[in-house]
């Protein structure tokens, strides 16, 4: 009887990455649909198991920005008070099998609030999501693989950037930090992004939206 192959870590995480070509954007908001945290989990999470391999999260580094927007309403003086959290962390991957054999990699991930007591929850939700989708090469889109590739590199729509700049603006956000913002995530400006990267972008803001509210 032959010996069983046994698979290093760099293998095992290929055949994962082999098990998903591309996600449909299931999830929905009130102004656009998305992919949600549970349907990248649930699109590795089998095979993940299959292979052996565990993913340990660690929490390096934390920050707390909060920025006060005071405003009227109808002439009454109002404010709103969003919470920015800032999360540096590990992923390490461990071969089950062999627990020596190991990946480390660094990421950074941040959650708005307003509320105040969610900005870590979230935070944590997006970056388990996003390490997926990025670590895995995994596209997403609306339609299909050729949808997808279709529009990569297209310069972002106009209706996209004004659907961005409401909703950016629903978080309580001022104006004048959102290209800051697409900055720190994208490496440009608002106005300066592709299609592909205005819909990362927009999705990111709707999910804080629909999980904390309208501002």
């Amino acid at each position: 009887m032959s010996e069983e192959i046994k698979l290093n870590i760099y293998q095992k995480l290929l055949e994962v990455r082999k098990s998903v070509d591309y996600l449909k954007k299931e999830s929905k908001s009130n102004q656009y649909d998305y992919t949600g945290s549970a349907q990248v989990l649930a699109s590795v999470r089998d095979k993940i198991n299959e292979m052996g391999l565990i993913l340990i999260p660690r929490i390096v580094n934390k920050n707390l920005i909060s920025d006060t927007v005071e405003y009227m309403d109808k002439d009454r003086p109002k404010k709103t008070t969003t919470y920015l959290t800032e999360l540096t962390m590990t992923f390490t991957w461990v071969n089950a099998e062999n627990p020596q054999d190991t990946i480390e990699c660094p990421w950074y991930t941040q959650g708005v609030d307003i509320a105040g007591e969610k900005g870590v929850g979230k935070a944590l939700t997006y970056a388990e999501k996003y390490f997926i989708l990025k670590f895995f090469n995994i596209p997403t889109d609306k339609d299909d693989p050729d949808a997808f590739q279709s529009k990569h590199g297209q310069k972002a729509s106009k209706e996209t950037l004004a659907k961005i700049k409401a909703a950016w603006a629903k978080l309580g956000m001022r104006a004048n930090q959102l290209d800051a913002q697409s900055s720190a995530l994208y490496g440009a400006p608002l106005m300066q992004l592709n299609d592909e990267l205005a819909d990362l972008f927009l999705a990111k803001i709707e999910e804080q939206i629909a999980a904390g509210g309208k501002a």
